[in-house]
């Protein structure tokens, strides 16, 4: 019980505001430089995929914000697959249930709390969600999953607590109370929502593509820290999902179908 409180004070200590600042200096500054190499190899990170050479980055956070070489990441071109938007784990998917409710480790999530809206988190009852967790190894940019038109952008939270499994068992119900960035988007096979979940610093979320057009594939911003990304579909018969949980996904990689017509 002790050691569990404890935990629990580290947890919330790191979603504070003034902690989280001196995070975001330190990690931003040259003097997080050194940590580079030894980050790289604790995380065991391909750096053959990167953009440019392990030496030439000047803080911890320009590395961990790194871009990768053209053509690392092959997109699935397919007109009725769902690609994943980042590089990461799954760590939760299924179905949300007629009440709008879904579990994640298991705590129960309403979908009204994640979209701050009851009328939003109606369109999604009885759809599919996926949970994607990107750790300090993965490429922490995010792209479009499918092609479609932004509906809505809109962000909510003011706190951040970590998203990993302690995070996750210790926090305030993180995917609900952390800062979050939330993209709605309308395609042809209905409405889905991105909802970036940021983590440590309520600036972690950086957009770096405001337009309207979501291009299947294409990056639309990055996360500074750790974090989560989950995906809310809305409800389809013929909607197939192609991976399991736990598996370590790609940008790119086919997560989900729908059935062609026939």
């Amino acid at each position: 019980m002790v050691q569990r409180k404890l935990f629990k004070a580290f947890v919330e200590l790191t979603g504070r505001p003034l902690s989280s600042s001196i995070l975001k200096t330190f990690t931003r500054s040259g003097i997080s430089r050194p940590l580079i190499q030894p980050f790289s190899r604790y995380f065991e990170i391909n750096e053959k995929e990167m953009e440019r050479p392990l030496n030439t980055y000047d803080s911890l956070n320009s590395f961990f914000t790194r871009n990768l070489k053209e053509g690392s990441r092959v997109i699935n071109p397919s007109p009725d697959t769902l690609v994943s938007p980042v590089d990461g784990i799954v760590n939760g998917m299924g179905t949300v249930n007629e009440d709008r409710e879904f579990y994640i480790k298991g705590q129960p999530y309403q979908l009204a709390d994640i979209f701050g809206s009851q009328q939003k988190a109606d369109r999604y009852a009885g759809g599919f969600f996926y949970i994607l967790y990107l750790s300090p190894s993965h490429y922490h940019h995010f792209h479009y999953p499918f092609d479609g038109d932004i509906i809505s952008r809109y962000a909510l939270g003011n706190v951040s607590y970590p998203v990993n499994e302690l995070g996750l068992q210790l926090g305030d119900r993180p995917f609900a109370t952390n800062y979050r960035l939330i993209s709605e988007m309308e395609t042809n096979y209905g409405n889905m929502a991105i909802v970036k979940v940021g983590a440590l610093n309520v600036n972690s979320v950086q957009i770096r593509n405001a337009s309207k057009i979501a291009v299947k594939g294409e990056e639309f911003g990055h996360f500074s820290f750790g974090s989560t990304v989950i995906l809310f579909l809305e409800p389809r018969s013929d909607f197939r999902p192609l991976i399991q949980d736990r598996t370590d996904v790609k940008v790119g990689q086919p997560i989900g179908r729908w059935a062609p017509k026939a």
